[in-house]
């Protein structure tokens, strides 16, 4: 009897450790609707499907990670988006018009996202003021831009040896896994083993306190903004690789994506937090819901409707989560 006590208690404190972490909900929930999906559907476990969801999930991360870096220094980015339509703008024209060789165009396009990244963190950081109200003037400016710089035209003259990254594979497992693997790999080391990953951690989790202890915050509220303005630019050019075509259009969804991801992943809206991990699992499930509908034959026109509502259930999961892990430290 005592054994089985034992056995149980066991098996207690590895549920409430499991509940404990910040990317439960996102686990639970991928791996719940991943079943689901399974048993409504034969051809969603297909090799053919399974890349395009995990191609997806992976473009998934690459646009959240651009939010993650300025949410964990307790800021926002609403100018994601415009950086990322910018980059696919400038990749594009650079090779269609300028007829640039791609590696240079890539170079130009990450340094426009940097730069985009730049001009965010100087007037949050300098001037004090609230992300929101800057990124949100500065998705209008960036758009503008986009605007003005492609007319509203695609550029489609993409070479064949540029979308390789985005559609090729290497033994069934595309491409784009592998690079969002080690993006999260490198986010892990960072943000737990070196200072500059632990100053950002600091400044989100409480600004004053790291100021205090000599942490220059205003030099992590910029670096954050170009981080996310470099992530952007990266996420842009995978989708041109992706897609075989820049078009201006790029990035008009990834605000809701980017929030949904960043916070269902375990990345704190108020900052200091954030696991590779849980960015993992809330890729894929973003990329799962979007899939998932369209093979059990869900209406796409309320596409929206059950993605925003399997969202909330994800942050109802996140609620019980938090309750389990409290109730766990009051025993």
């Amino acid at each position: 009897m005592s054994e089985q006590s034992s056995t149980i208690e066991k098996a207690g404190g590895i549920f409430r450790a499991f509940f404990r972490r910040n990317d439960a909900s996102a686990i639970l929930a991928t791996v719940a609707l991943f079943v689901l999906f399974s048993a409504a559907t034969g051809n969603f476990l297909t090799p053919f499907n399974q890349f395009n969801v995990w191609r997806s999930a992976s473009q998934n991360v690459f646009i959240a990670l651009g939010q993650a870096m300025v949410v964990i220094v307790g800021g926002m980015n609403l100018s994601l988006g415009a950086i990322g339509g910018l980059t696919v703008v400038i990749l594009g024209h650079s090779i269609e018009i300028f007829g640039l060789n791609p590696v240079i165009a890539v170079f130009f396009a990450l340094l426009t996202g940097m730069a985009c990244g730049l001009f965010n963190g100087f007037f949050i950081s300098r001037f004090r003021l609230n992300s929101f109200v800057v990124t949100l003037a500065s998705s209008f400016i960036f758009q503008g831009l986009v605007n003005g710089i492609s007319q509203g035209r695609p550029y489609s003259k993409i070479p064949k040896s540029f979308t390789g990254l985005g559609t090729g594979d290497l033994f069934g497992i595309p491409n784009m896994v592998f690079l969002m693997i080690a993006a999260l790999l490198i986010l892990a080391y960072v943000f737990r083993y070196t200072v500059v990953g632990r100053q950002l951690l600091a400044t989100g989790g409480n600004t004053d306190a790291a100021r205090l202890s000599g942490i220059k915050t205003a030099r992590m509220v910029m670096l954050a903004n170009v981080l996310s303005g470099l992530l952007a630019s990266v996420a842009g050019i995978l989708w041109v690789s992706r897609m075989g075509t820049a078009q201006p259009a790029t990035g008009g969804d990834w605000l809701i994506v980017s929030f949904a991801v960043t916070v269902i992943g375990g990345t704190a809206l108020v900052g200091g937090q954030i696991s590779a991990l849980g960015f993992l699992f809330s890729g894929l499930l973003m990329a799962l819901i979007r899939n998932g509908l369209i093979m059990i034959g869900v209406n796409v026109y309320f596409e929206s409707t059950f993605l925003g509502t399997i969202i909330l259930l994800a942050v109802l999961v996140e609620f019980f989560r938090l309750r389990v892990a409290s109730g766990a430290k009051k025993l």
